[in-house]
């Protein structure tokens, strides 16, 4: 069983942010996968395909491990067959970067992850650029993403498809130039 998690905060006024891109990429493959929502009480959004199980955490960006570690003990899920997908500030709008553990980059969804389950997970990391100035991360990653912005993101989600079908053998990065 795999379990990919999407980072995000839950609600309308958060759907679009940029911060909410693991969200958006769990949306198109639950689509793709036809997959169904499952009643639980994981503090998030599951839903299941197969052998394939989505999470969108309810608790908050920065709570997002209490949801992770709940789901993973529950299915007994190894962390080499957890994927998390979260935006990424220090990668350009539209570059994907995949790997296996590492630091949390200052990311707190990360950073709550690696507190309950330790840090060897896969990772998608989406970038979506950096502000000009450094105080304005909080800001920038809490804003919608513009519709150019937006449509050059929504074009990496097949590629992540395929990653998460294949996280091991996929390619350590992925940059896209037109965005």
């Amino acid at each position: 069983m795999k379990l990919i998690v999407g980072l995000g905060n839950p609600g309308k006024k958060y759907e679009l942010n940029r911060h909410n891109v693991g969200f958006l990429a769990v949306d198109y493959l639950i689509d793709v996968f036809n997959a169904s929502k499952i009643n639980s009480s994981f503090k998030g959004e599951l839903f299941k395909f197969k052998d394939y199980l989505f999470l969108k955490p309810t608790t908050f960006m920065n709570l997002s491990g209490e949801s992770v570690v709940l789901v993973k003990n529950y299915y007994k899920i190894d962390n080499e067959d957890i994927i998390v997908i979260h935006d990424d500030i220090d990668l350009k709008l539209g570059a994907l970067k995949f790997k296996r553990g590492g630091s949390s980059g200052g990311h707190n969804g990360l950073k709550s992850i690696d507190k309950h389950i330790g840090n060897d997970y896969y990772r998608v990391r989406v970038g979506v650029g950096r502000p000009e100035k450094k105080e304005d991360v909080v800001n920038y990653v809490l804003n919608d993403f513009s519709e150019n912005e937006f449509e050059c993101i929504k074009s990496l989600f097949p590629k992540i498809e395929k990653a998460v079908q294949d996280i091991k053998n996929a390619p350590s990065r992925y940059s896209q130039k037109e965005c």
